[in-house]
Order: C-alpha cells, then sequence, then structure tokens
C-alpha cells in the first residue's frame, strides 16, 4: 500500500475555496482504479492549513492519479491558492488489521 500525505497552507481567505476544490474531486478520486480512500482536512489550530491523505493500492495506483485529470484540475485551482511549496510525503505501508 501507498500512503501520501500533502501538506500545504493558504491564506485564511482563499480556505475555503480550496477544501472546495478538493471536495469536488473526493468522488472521482476515491472511484479511481487502486484507491481506497481520500481524506481532506482543515486545521483546527490554524485557518491556514490544509492536509490531504490519501491510500492506494500501490504506486501504480498512485502513478494515475498523478497523471489524472482530477490532479490536474485541481493544481490549476490550487497552486495559485498556496502561500508557500506544498509538502507530499509518502509511504509504504502495510495493514496490519482494521479494528471495528
Amino acid at each position: 500500500m501507498l500512503i501520501a500525505i500533502l501538506d500545504f497552507r493558504t491564506a485564511a481567505g482563499d480556505r475555503p475555496a480550496a477544501l472546495a476544490q478538493l471536495d469536488a474531486e473526493r468522488d472521482r478520486i476515491r472511484a479511481m482504479p487502486g484507491n481506497l480512500d481520500f481524506r481532506v482536512y482543515a486545521s483546527r489550530e490554524d485557518g491556514t492549513r490544509v492536509a490531504v491523505v490519501h491510500e492506494w493500492q500501490d504506486e501504480a495506483a498512485f502513478a494515475g492519479y498523478l497523471e489524472s485529470d482530477a490532479f490536474a484540475r485541481s493544481g490549476v485551482v490550487l497552486r495559485p491558492l498556496m502561500t508557500g511549496a506544498p509538502v507530499s510525503r509518502r509511504f509504504h505501508a502495510e495493514l496490519l488489521e482494521t479494528v471495528a
């Protein structure tokens, strides 16, 4: 499994537009082959921070997302709203168990 965590900042007034863009793409991204989850978080401590957590079956599935129209559309909207460079951390992971 590949987990990607994206962190970025916007001006406080621009964060709603950034969140709306990510929310608009959520269902398309979740429907992509190999996507296990896509979650967007607005920081509760800082009105400028946004985090996105992706879970993908493998690197090939994530690469497909990076080449997708959904990724391109979000980039067009989000990049101008960002107040600094985004940070994307990517991890290989193995699911040990799901506890309900």
